[in-house]
């Protein structure tokens, strides 16, 4: 068990959920970083918190970004979520309006420069290239592309000490995710996935979020222990 500090972005969904847990068994001990961004499904902040403390993690972070000053996606501005499409019309080549623009780039840029306050050489993220919604930041030359850039404009990778980004779901299947969560103790009922909840937090099962969760579960012969509505 190495012990290095990692950072590890953490929403409070399934995906990052999971990576966190991935991230303590191969022996790091994780930062988390969350982040309050103006997004309508901002319940997903306290199911950061829960999932941080039933990890047993005693460093978590929570910035503040406001990304309604851009808006551009059904998640920071007044457009509707769209609800009820099948896997064709996800998988359709177009990039959906839950997209947020750039998101990933400037959630990974805070961690970046978190990694170098605490020495962290480490960056965990959920991001999926198989069960995804079209998301141009969740493909795996966009990763490497980023890490390239981390190490050229950082004080710590110009000095020889190399950063990477760990992506341990990429290639996964959401039922695979999920399998290895469960392998590794996570509570699926605690996180939040969905990207339209009611008031009380619960999920609509309508949304994409919702609808690859499901399916994930689905596949893995297993039930969604999350509330929906």
């Amino acid at each position: 068990m190495s012990n290095r500090p990692a950072i590890v972005l953490l929403s409070g969904g399934l995906d990052s959920t999971t990576v966190l847990a991935i991230a303590r068994a191969q022996g790091f001990r994780p930062a988390a970083l969350t982040f309050r961004y103006g997004q309508r499904h901002a319940v997903e902040i306290e199911a950061s918190r829960r999932v941080a403390a039933a990890q047993g993690v005693t460093d978590h972070r929570i910035a503040d970004i406001d990304l309604r000053v851009f808006g551009g996606s059904a998640l920071t501005a007044d457009i509707a979520v769209p609800k009820g499409r099948d896997e064709a019309e996800m998988s359709d080549g177009h990039i959906p309006v839950t997209y947020v623009p750039a998101r990933n780039t400037i959630m990974l840029s805070f961690a970046l420069a978190f990694a170098e306050v605490i020495d962290a050489a480490d960056i965990f993220l959920g991001v999926n290239a198989v069960d995804y919604s079209g998301y141009p930041d969740c493909r795996p030359d966009y990763i490497q592309s980023f890490e390239t850039m981390a190490n050229l404009a950082t004080r710590a990778g110009v000095e020889g000490r190399r950063l990477t980004l760990h992506t341990p779901l990429i290639d996964l299947t959401k039922a695979d995710i999920i399998r290895r969560g469960l392998e590794l103790g996570v509570d699926y009922s605690i996180t939040s996935t969905c990207y339209d909840p009611d008031p009380q937090g619960r999920a609509c099962g309508q949304c994409d979020s919702c609808r690859l969760r499901l399916k994930g579960f689905a596949d893995a012969g297993l039930t969604d222990p999350a509330p929906y509505v």
